[in-house]
């Protein structure tokens, strides 16, 4: 229960930030991209604090011995970039560019109930289950094929 309860609590703090800075505003983030036109640099200094924030977070957590609701933390180990990465990094920018949303703020803006809004969470959930459904996929077919 304490997980669940520390997860909320940071998910909700994490919307509360992004509804105070604007950026569940899809025209906030688009402003952002037209650096050839009426370009908003707010964006970036949201990013600059969320960077620094996060810098001193993680350097202050990781002093502990273990996280508060787990038995020991989980970082990720792999730090090779391979096709799946890039496929994945390039969706997310296009549909964030298309969009205006990248999922956080996306969430975080369908308490304001837009039909955009809903139309982008419809598309990233329907996003999420393809390429669940693909990756199982792929890895029955690797399966089957390290058997035979």
């Amino acid at each position: 229960m304490k997980r669940l309860l520390g997860g909320l609590a940071a998910g909700l703090l994490f919307g509360a930030g992004l509804s105070i800075s604007g950026m569940i505003n899809p025209a906030k983030v688009i402003g952002f991209l037209d650096i050839a036109g009426a370009w908003d640099p707010s964006l970036a200094f949201v990013m600059l604090g969320a960077v620094a924030v996060t810098a001193i977070g993680y350097r202050t957590v990781l002093r502990r011995g273990q996280p508060m609701f787990e038995p020991r933390f989980t970082l990720p180990t792999r730090r090779d970039i391979d096709p799946s990465l890039l496929l994945g990094a390039s969706l997310f920018g296009i549909g964030w560019g298309l969009g205006g949303y990248c999922p956080g703020p996306a969430l975080a803006g369908l308490g304001f109930g837009g039909l955009e809004t809903y139309a982008f969470v419809a598309a990233m959930l329907a996003g999420m289950i393809a390429a669940r459904w693909y990756a199982n996929r792929q890895s029955t077919a690797d399966g089957a094929r390290r058997a035979s």
